[in-house]
């Protein structure tokens, strides 16, 4: 008997459908030589601090760091997890091959394989991966299925993801909370968690600590249109009524009009969080709402996997596309066009091998959507327009520079006309009162000759200087996504990626839980950080702790497990150094939240109690050398070829 184990009932019922699996049993459906079973959410996790050693179930400084031999793994104690779990178990024990059908992603890979090793799975395991639920990609995927081993480094990637997230989730939280919690209050300190409350802490700051400064705009009307100064902004208001003073003596002339033809491509496919950003600004969904959404879609077989980070497509996915195109029935009038047309165009924009990894864009399957909520219908047009509008022609364009001057101060205007919609088409109808993308109002300007003058309208306006806007869900995604960098081109944003923090499925439950916690609340769209949240990240004086770059370079890590460039190991090793550094840290530390001298960094570290255990230890930068004991310091062996690290006691 083959046993298949897939990651909800739902999914379940659909391969056991495929399969010819027609009799409902307690737990799994069983024909055609086949048992299709299932999970649902996390079965298994890794064991509490006390199931290592009983010593840990108390709250104490003492016994921190905490890092056990090995770890461990078990059932969680739920009624109907333990009676699945069981039903899985006595399947497995029977079974002649298991099919991993889980959640095709790091943590469905890791959720599915704590399942087998605790049912103490024996038998050959195969995996079925697969982009979308319809029958088609189920039967094509059962025909495709590897051999488990294929998929042993994402297995890895996701594992050291948990016990990472567990080593720095238990040890910080109970180490901030023993050390700088009022009145009992748990501090809850995460890996991706803490550096992307910074995020908002640290821009809301920057926000409250902004100085408005006043400057100075020199514009003139000419013929309707406004033109402004070339020399920019003026700091103080002589310098420029000077200018004023200058202009209004002399009539506007036209020295120069630069026009320049140009294409513009369609907006990109869909990733998650581009989805959940576009979701974010145009509906206000919040990014888990998005993610639900999208998922309910996926299920419902009309788009495909949604957890992606990738706004490509395979090769393999174009002869495909003129279906895909012909069963979205509902956008009939947009599709005809480009199916009429004959063969689809194939860019480099759309389809590039090399940008996929595990998963390609979010796109429509080709399965005709019924019986949709509002809100998947929102979202799902969303991404049906984006798939039709990348094979519509390019947008043409003319850009058109106009420069001017008034007695030698020189003036000029931009504006841009639409030459031939192309794409834009595609959405003119989708909503009234929104753009595609984020493009400024096209400004279209009357015609002009060189060397034409006459009258105009010399203005100096104050402005003042504005500080950064809040965070909304929208743009902390793209700045978790980036690191922190703020990125508006399509490939930088690209390369960037690979340090973004947390994955595109878990950057929606990381806010989700800052919210639970009460580390931030929302105002109409803007995420303010609380009390609470203010004063922890300025008690945290670990940048490891809460540097959104610095916790990139760990998610770069974890990739590059994932890709089987990097070892597990090394990455566990690393964090182990971090977490014990970090410990002998904070105990040196003698502030307490509320403390005026709270936001200054502490620049000792006092391990006396503990100094003697870091003699010959790797070292936790360059991870070459070891740690060399000094009078009052430990030093890297590694010095002389450069490496500055250095613990002091």
């Amino acid at each position: 008997m083959i046993v298949c184990i897939a990651e909800k009932p739902s999914v379940a019922r659909d391969i056991a459908e495929v399969l010819g699996a027609k009799n409902r049993k307690d737990g799994y459906i069983e024909g055609n030589g086949y048992q299709v079973t299932w999970t649902f959410g996390h079965l298994c996790g890794l064991l509490e601090p006390h199931e290592y050693a009983q010593e840990w179930k108390p709250w104490a400084l003492s016994h921190l760091p905490m890092i056990p031999n090995r770890f461990g793994i078990k059932v969680m104690e739920n009624s109907g997890i333990q009676k699945q779990f069981h039903v899985i178990e006595t399947l497995m024990a029977n079974a002649d091959e298991v099919i991993n059908c889980g959640d095709a992603g790091q943590e469905g890979e890791l959720i599915q394989r704590w399942v087998m090793q605790k049912a103490l799975c024996k038998c050959p395991v195969k995996r079925l991966w697969i982009s979308s639920l319809t029958e088609e990609a189920i039967r094509e995927g059962f025909k495709k299925l590897k051999d488990q081993s294929e998929y042993q480094s994402l297995y890895e990637a996701g594992l050291s993801r948990a016990i990472g997230d567990w080593l720095l989730g238990m040890n910080a939280t109970r180490l901030y909370t023993l050390k700088y919690g009022k009145n009992r209050q748990v501090l809850s300190i995460g890996r991706v968690q803490t550096p992307t409350l910074a995020l908002i802490v640290n821009r809301q700051l920057e926000i409250e600590n902004f100085k408005p400064e006043a400057y100075w705009e020199l514009k003139t009307i000419y013929r309707d249109t406004i033109f402004s100064a070339s020399s920019g902004r003026f700091s103080s208001v002589e310098e420029g009524t000077s200018f004023l003073d200058t202009v209004r003596s002399a009539d506007f002339v036209v020295t120069d009009i630069i026009n320049k033809k140009g294409t513009e491509s369609a907006p990109r496919l869909f990733d998650l969080t581009s989805l959940q950003v576009e979701c974010n600004k145009k509906f206000g969904y919040s990014a888990d709402d998005t993610l639900k959404i999208i998922q309910n879609l996926y299920e419902k077989k009309v788009t495909t996997y949604p957890r992606v980070d990738t706004t490509y497509l395979t090769d393999d996915i174009y002869p495909k596309v003129p279906e895909i195109l012909k069963g979205i029935k509902d956008y009939e009038l947009l599709t005809k066009p480009i199916l009429d047309a004959g063969k689809l165009p194939k860019s480099k924009k759309v389809f590039d091998n090399k940008k996929v990894t595990d998963h390609h864009a979010i796109i429509p399957t080709g399965i005709h959507p019924t019986a949709l909520t509002d809100t998947e219908k929102a979202v799902f047009d969303l991404v049906a327009r984006r798939f039709i509008a990348n094979f519509y022609p390019e947008c043409k364009i003319s850009t058109t520079t106009v420069l001017g001057e008034v007695d030698k101060v020189e003036f000029k205007v931009n504006g841009k006309q639409i030459l031939e919609q192309g794409w834009r088409v595609v959405f003119a109808k989708a909503t009234s009162d929104e753009k595609e993308g984020d493009e400024e109002d096209e400004k279209t300007l009357p015609i002009f000759e060189k060397d034409e003058s006459g009258p105009h309208e010399p203005t100096l306006a104050e402005k003042w200087t504005s500080p950064p806007k809040p965070h909304t869900e929208a743009t902390l995604l793209r700045a978790m996504e980036t690191a922190g960098k703020l990125v508006d081109n399509d490939e930088l944003r690209d390369a960037l990626k690979e340090n973004g923090i947390g994955r595109p499925s878990t950057r929606a439950s990381i806010i989700e839980t800052l919210f639970k916690r009460e580390y931030i609340r929302k105002e109409r769209k803007n995420l303010i950080a609380t009390n609470t949240g203010v004063e922890l990240i300025q008690v945290i004086q670990e940048d490891l702790l809460k540097s959104a770059e610095l916790t990139g370079l760990w998610e770069k890590k974890l990739r590059q497990v994932e890709r089987g460039e990097y070892a597990a190991k090394d990455f566990l090793d690393e964090l182990k150094a971090m977490v014990t550094q970090i410990v002998f840290n904070v105990k040196s530390d003698n502030r307490r939240v509320g403390d005026p001298n709270i936001s200054k960094p502490n620049q000792q570290v006092n391990v006396v109690a503990e100094k003697d255990k870091f003699a010959g230890t790797k070292c936790p930068e360059c991870r070459k050398g070891v740690l060399l004991k000094g009078n009052s310091a430990y030093g890297c062996s590694e010095w002389k070829n450069g490496c500055s690290y250095r613990l002091n006691f």
